[in-house]
This record gives C-alpha cells, sequence and structure tokens, in this order.
C-alpha cells in the first residue's frame, strides 16, 4: 500500500509523517501522535465524538483522510487547555456544570462548543441546541451540557 507525506501542524506543534491514503485523521492522531482524546465513536459523522479544529473549523475527524489534513492546523481536545494546564473556559463549565457523566462523548463536546462559541459568543437556548445537535450524548440527558454551553459564552464575553 502506497504511503503519503503529511506535515500536520497539531495544537501548535509540527507533526510529520507518512500515512497510507485510506488511514483518516482520527486514527492518525490517537495512532501516530498518541492523542488519544479524540474518540472514535461511530466512524460514520454522526456521533461528534472524534471533532477537532481543523484550520479554525470543527470537523469531524473520523470523516477527513489524514492526507487531507496536510499543511493544517488542527486542534484536539488536547490542545484547549493552556500550557500551564489552565483549562478552556468550556472545559472548566463543563466540569463545574457536570455536562459529562461517562466522558466518551466529552471531548468531541467540548471542542464542538469551543468552536461555536466562537462564532455565537452569545448564543440563546435554540442556537445552543441547534449547534449541539451534532454530538450525541447517551448518559447525560444533556441538562449539564446545556449550562456548561451557557457558562462557557458568559465567562469567554468577561474575559
Amino acid at each position: 500500500m502506497a504511503e503519503f507525506p503529511v506535515s500536520v501542524t497539531v495544537n501548535g506543534q509540527a507533526r510529520r509523517g507518512t500515512v497510507e491514503a485510506r488511514k483518516t485523521l482520527a486514527d492518525w492522531l490517537r495512532d501516530d501522535c498518541n492523542l488519544t482524546g479524540t474518540h472514535l465513536g461511530c466512524e460514520h459523522g454522526v456521533c461528534g465524538a472524534c471533532t477537532v479544529i481543523m484550520d479554525g473549523v470543527a470537523v469531524r475527524s473520523c470523516l477527513v483522510f489524514a492526507v487531507q489534513a496536510d499543511g493544517s492546523e488542527v486542534t484536539t481536545i488536547e490542545g484547549l487547555a493552556a500550557e500551564d494546564g489552565t483549562l478552556h473556559p468550556v472545559q472548566d463549565a463543563f466540569q463545574k456544570c457536570h455536562g459529562l457523566q461517562c466522558g466518551f462523548c466529552t471531548p468531541g463536546f467540548i471542542v464542538s462548543v469551543a468552536s461555536f462559541l466562537e462564532e455565537h459568543p452569545n448564543p440563546d437556548d435554540t442556537e445552543i441546541r441547534e449547534g449541539l445537535s451534532g454530538n450525541i450524548c447517551r448518559c447525560t440527558g444533556y441538562q449539564g451540557i446545556l449550562q456548561a454551553v451557557k457558562m462557557a459564552a458568559e465567562t469567554m464575553q468577561s474575559a
């Protein structure tokens, strides 16, 4: 099987490697970069667990081939916190509002919300529900997640 070179900036760090054409970005991040916070759920782009930010846009990394990310900037859940370990406001809000239960969907939700709040800094309930409609949680009932989005939005506005 032919392999292709890739060069991607992941969480601010240059990463290089070679990949098979069919390897997904999610698998490359997990297997080659050892960034296992990006979870694989459905592997069809439906659940949102594998969401990362690529060139400023939230994408399902199970639907993007690693070779397609060549030359891109990617932020994973590991890249949201500050270098000193200070949590991103969305991470902090999810913790404070109990916006997680088993934790499997949490990285995808947090990355999706961080991206969503960049475009919608003061969302109403309808916008939040619509913005999160691409992520599935099977445990929480979504109430803590909705509260976390509101708290994060308030925190990010006041910063």
